[in-house]
């Protein structure tokens, strides 16, 4: 049987030097390669009929022998398809390398925001994503009518409420409502507390949902949450933390300012602005045209119009949150804030990223530029 192989490919190496079409060569691919009638499969038909020690090496020519007539049938198509021109290669030329990834820039604020708080003493901890009515508006103080409980505004999973024993008090039944995708990291407030570990100094960075779909919300975004309980806590050290981290995330430049609010949760609250990275806080921008009403020295800012952007809520924590975690209201107090990721990352000087859904569409385009 051997002897018929390199027969065989003697045959072949003199045939493919006369073939001088397209047509002639896929012949003779079919003369020698065909499954059904091919010349190298008819031989090795035979093979049941060599002898058991010669088989494997029988097999092993017969390989490479159907490897060098598929190379010589591939590189004569080549040859042919090019007009007649033969190509040089060169071997010795670096390879073209696949395409290397990145962190996507979420992630990568997510990791520098986990970095500057850790940095002050923040713990990071995960709560679920998956939560009850009970953590992310009961125990916050929101009233059964608030509008953050109406379906319009958060996704329900379950249509009952359900009635459970309290994990920090297993003798106390509570209505622990429906079950949510959360749509703040405040939920994980008071299962902080139900630890029963003081003083805190927590951050919980997660996933949130809620029903809005427009240029500066998703249905998905990402919310970190700072809480701080300890005897004699107050407002300066709410400001001092967060202009700490403003300095940290956006720049040295930037300031911030705290503007009276109200939220369900906190009291006081505030919204906090920070200083525009385009204008400086001017509220101007020397690159535009005076508008009408603007002052000397340009235009009206285009991002910001005033100086200042909303940043987020924060304030410090509703006596009737810390009785919900079990703690006293009268000899501990704390401060609490909940940002947007994605929305400060937009805010970070020089992105200019004016809707925020393009943080998630997996265009290439935008996301090769970070």
């Amino acid at each position: 049987m051997k002897e018929k192989l390199r027969q065989l490919k003697l045959d072949f190496s003199q045939e493919i030097k006369k073939v001088k079409s397209p047509a002639e060569l896929e012949a003779i691919e079919n003369k020698y390669l065909s499954r059904k009638s091919g010349l190298l499969n008819n031989i090795l038909r035979g093979l049941k009929e060599v002898a058991k020690e010669e088989v494997a090496e029988i097999g092993a020519f017969a390989n490479e022998l159907k490897q060098s007539i598929v190379e010589e049938i591939e590189l004569l198509r080549h040859k042919l398809s090019s007009g007649g021109q033969s190509t040089s290669f060169d071997f010795t030329l670096p390879g073209n390398l696949p395409p290397i990834g990145h962190l996507h820039p979420i992630t990568e604020a997510i990791r520098e925001i986990a970095s500057i708080f850790g940095g002050i003493g923040f713990q990071r901890q995960r709560y679920p994503e998956v939560d009850w009515d009970y953590y992310a508006f009961e125990t916050l103080n929101m009233p059964g009518d608030h509008p953050a409980r109406d379906e319009w505004e958060t996704f329900f999973i379950d249509s009952k409420p359900i009635k459970m024993n309290l994990p920090a008090n297993s003798q106390k039944l509570v209505e622990f409502g429906k079950r949510i995708l959360t749509p703040h990291t405040s939920s994980g407030q008071v299962r902080e507390m139900e630890k029963g570990k003081l003083p805190i100094r927590m951050m919980n960075l997660s996933k949130c949902y809620r029903r809005q779909m427009d240029v500066s919300h998703t249905p998905m975004f990402h919310q970190f949450e700072g809480l701080v309980i300890d005897k004699d806590i107050n407002i300066t050290h709410l400001k001092g933390t967060v202009d700490y981290f403003v300095k940290k995330f956006f720049g040295a430049d930037r300031t911030i300012r705290l503007r009276p609010h109200h939220f369900q949760f906190t009291e006081p609250s505030f919204e906090v602005d920070i200083s525009c990275g385009l204008c400086h806080g001017t509220g101007r921008s020397e690159d535009l045209p005076r508008q009408s009403g603007a002052e000397a020295g340009g235009g009206k800012c285009r991002m910001c119009k005033e100086g200042w952007l909303e940043l987020a809520g924060a304030g410090m924590v509703h006596p009737n949150v810390l009785r919900a975690g079990g703690i006293d209201s009268q000899k501990y107090s704390g401060f609490a804030f909940g940002w947007g990721v994605e929305r400060c990352y937009t805010m970070k000087a020089g992105l200019n990223i004016d809707d925020i859904r393009l943080l998630y569409k997996n265009d290439l385009r935008f996301n090769e530029q970070f």
